[in-house]
């Protein structure tokens, strides 16, 4: 599908399958060659890294585990207030964490994400995101190691990114278009 619409909404294909499993493969790669006598663990943010977690745990060849985690808020709270991790079912008290992202934007959630984990009294903490926008960061990240792709103030849905609970299970990634044609 070249074009997809959602609840009134344009978008275009933006990277294939094919382009992001290329790009995890190399990834994957130089994982699995910095981290080789570490025996990493992989730390997810549900929901929206699932695919691409997955995807890229078949790209890394060295001992490791992963667990998963999710961002929770009390009721109430505004957007972007994030108060903690739930479901880290691991001790991770001197290992080699790397965090999996689906998509860093502003910041915010990844920032309460490290410091959660910081917590935990990890050895190292980096992160590997598909998608990064560096123009829309907010704080400064000395750990994001890896990065699938960079991209501009798109919206994008697909491979795990979503639009109102859609889209997750698309295999391509899709941009917003501006206008219908």
């Amino acid at each position: 599908m070249d074009h997809i619409e959602i609840d009134g909404l344009r978008f275009e294909r933006f990277i294939d399958y094919e382009q992001i499993k290329k790009r995890i493969r190399l990834m994957g790669i130089d994982i699995s060659m910095k981290y080789e006598a570490r025996h990493p663990v992989f730390v997810g943010v549900l929901n929206g890294c699932f695919m691409f977690m997955a995807d890229l745990m078949k790209q890394i060849h060295i001992p490791c585990e992963m667990s998963f985690i999710k961002l929770a808020s009390y009721e109430g709270m505004d957007k972007g207030e994030v108060l903690e991790l739930i479901g880290l079912g691991i001790d991770l008290r001197g290992r080699h964490v790397i965090v999996v992202e689906d998509i860093v934007d502003t910041g915010t959630s990844l920032r309460h994400t490290l410091a959660g984990l910081e917590r935990s009294g990890v050895a190292s903490l980096s992160v590997c995101t598909l998608l990064l926008k560096p123009s829309c960061l907010q704080y400064d990240f000395d750990n994001i190691m890896y990065v699938g792709f960079e991209v501009d103030k798109e919206f994008v849905v697909g491979y795990g990114l979503d639009y109102n609970g859609q889209c997750r299970n698309l295999p391509d990634i899709y941009r917003k278009v501006s206008k219908k044609p």
